[in-house]
Parts: structure tokens; C-alpha cells; sequence
């Protein structure tokens, strides 16, 4: 076992574990430690804890030191560097004519590296900028290009729900979001009602989506013929969740009406394969399945493009 405290470099940031050496440290110190970026000044955001070995992906490196009031001194000062960078970046890149919007940017603690982040939706060619950068700033310079997603993670905000966006308080990490996660959930595929404020998926169709494929798994299709206490009818709707189907019957006129029922209640005589109520070809709503799957692509494109690793 590997003792560990977690530690970030920003707010709301991505969590590195580091071995606190012979310190004593508690959540809100500030420390000095050496990163694959260089050395860096951060806070320590998680207690003491022990990790296997084994789920360590590398050997995990040690804390060099206490910040001290010095060092404090000097990360405001860097801060108001990168403010003066924005200005020259932003007059550089109108000058080159690059397609890229400056999102922030970094000084590494040491000042070995100063570091350019931006999205942009095309892969462009910086690397005239790059030179006329280091000729300025004479030290190494680095752009990196992020996601949507990490743009709006940096930016804040609230999402439709009216809490602070999961991205800004508590998720470090972005998983894949697909449109199948909102069709499993019988969600409307309206883009206005499941993209987040990044115009991506919103990450909280990940969430559940375990427990509705688990559900599913187990539960009939659409359509599906199945038998009750009152008759032979088709399955017209599914609550996941409470494991209840909506079942269309026919009474002795013919008329038609609908009941629901817990599963372990009907009985399937034929199923089908049709598992969503939002149909791709329903007119009223193939602009909006289009305008999904291009949201859906411009996310793998992101993820594909973006090289921030924080």
C-alpha cells in the first residue's frame, strides 16, 4: 500500500495523487511539487489515504515542500503575467490570422514554461506563433488545444437544473455521453433539453445509464405481445426504472384503453426489438436527431483534438 493526499493545481480541477513524505499535511495547505509539466504549486484537496500499488498507473511522486509565504508571493505574481500574456496573445493571433480562441493561461510556478490554452474547431498551425511566443516571452511556450467541454469547465456557470454545472464543483474527469444514453432513458432527444451549456451532451445521462442497462436487460420490448389478467394487448410504454409497462388493450366493443402493470404481472407471448418511443423518423423531430448525431461527432472530434491533461 501507497500512502497518498490528493492535490490540485486550479479550482475544481483534475486530482493528482503525491506522496506527502514525512509531512504533515491537511486539506487547504499549500505545497510545491514536481509535475510531468514541471514544478507547480498546489492545494491539497483530499486527507491521508492508502492506495494499492497496483491501481497506480505510475510510481507517484513525492511533495518537495511547504509553500511558503514567498512562494505564495510569487504563483499572484505569475497570475498577473499570464493576465499581460492574454493581451499579446490575443494581438498575435489576429496578426497571424489563426483561427483560435484563447481560453487561459498558465506559468508554470518555476517559470520554465508558459502555457496557452484555446479551442478552436479545426486542428490549426501554430507554430509561427510559437517562435514569435519564445522570442517575447524567452521561455518555453506550449499551446494546447481543449474541448468544449473543459472550455466551459473553466468558465462556470449553472445548468438548466439551477445548481452550480457538475463540471465546476465536483467532476474532474469527462466520460463519453452518447444519444443511446438518452433514448434508453426515454428522454425527448430535444437538443435544447440534453445538451449542456458546452452544446455537448450534458454529462448527467452518465450517471444512471448503468442501472438502465441493467433494467433493460431484463425488461420486454416495445410493441411487444404480451398477456395479462385482462387479455392479450402490446406493450405501448416502460418506466426503467419501476419496472412497469403500459399495456394497449381492447376491450369487448373494440374500444380502445391502457393499463399499467409491474412486469412480473404479464406474461411476453412475442417480442420485438424496437426499445425506444423516440423514433429517428418521426418528422417532428429528425431535425433534432440530426443535429444530435453532429453534436454526438463534434464531441469525438474534441476529445480527439484536445490535449489537456488536467
Amino acid at each position: 500500500m501507497t500512502r497518498v493526499i490528493g492535490i490540485n493545481f486550479r479550482e475544481n480541477g483534475k486530482i493528482y495523487f503525491f506522496n506527502p513524505a514525512d509531512y504533515s499535511l491537511k486539506i487547504g495547505d499549500k505545497v510545491i511539487v514536481e509535475t510531468k509539466l514541471g514544478k507547480e504549486l498546489g492545494t491539497v484537496k483530499t486527507s491521508l489515504r492508502e492506495i494499492d500499488e497496483s491501481k497506480l498507473k505510475e510510481p507517484v511522486k513525492k511533495v518537495l515542500r511547504m509553500a511558503s509565504k514567498e512562494d505564495e508571493m510569487h504563483q499572484l505574481e505569475n497570475i498577473k503575467k499570464e493576465k499581460e500574456a492574454e493581451v499579446v496573445f490575443n494581438k498575435k493571433v489576429k496578426q497571424y490570422k489563426i483561427d483560435m480562441n484563447l481560453v487561459e493561461v498558465k506559468y508554470l510556478f518555476d517559470n520554465s514554461k508558459l502555457i496557452f490554452y484555446f479551442t478552436s474547431d479545426n486542428r490549426v498551425d501554430f507554430r509561427d506563433l510559437v517562435k514569435d511566443l519564445a522570442s517575447v516571452y524567452r521561455t518555453r511556450i506550449e499551446l494546447r488545444q481543449i474541448s468544449n467541454r473543459d472550455y466551459v469547465k473553466r468558465l462556470g456557470g449553472n445548468g438548466v437544473c439551477g445548481r452550480e454545472l457538475c463540471c465546476c464543483s465536483f467532476l474532474n474527469k469527462f466520460d463519453n455521453v452518447t444519444i443511446k444514453m438518452a433514448k434508453d432513458q426515454n428522454l425527448s432527444l430535444n437538443v435544447s433539453k440534453i445538451a449542456g451549456n458546452c452544446g455537448r451532451l450534458m454529462c448527467c445521462l452518465k450517471y444512471e445509464h448503468n442501472v438502465y442497462e441493467e433494467k433493460l436487460k431484463k425488461l420486454p420490448h416495445l410493441s411487444a405481445i404480451v398477456k395479462t389478467k385482462d387479455g392479450e394487448g402490446t406493450i405501448d410504454n416502460i418506466e426503467v426504472l419501476r419496472e412497469v409497462a403500459r399495456v394497449k388493450l381492447n376491450d369487448e366493443n373494440g374500444n380502445v384503453y391502457y393499463r399499467k402493470y409491474p412486469i412480473e404481472e404479464i406474461e411476453v407471448i412475442k417480442d420485438t426489438k424496437k426499445r425506444h418511443t423516440n423514433d429517428p423518423l418521426n418528422a417532428d423531430s429528425k431535425e433534432d436527431i440530426n443535429e444530435l448525431k453532429k453534436i454526438e461527432e463534434m464531441d469525438k472530434r474534441d476529445k480527439k483534438n484536445s490535449n489537456d491533461d488536467e
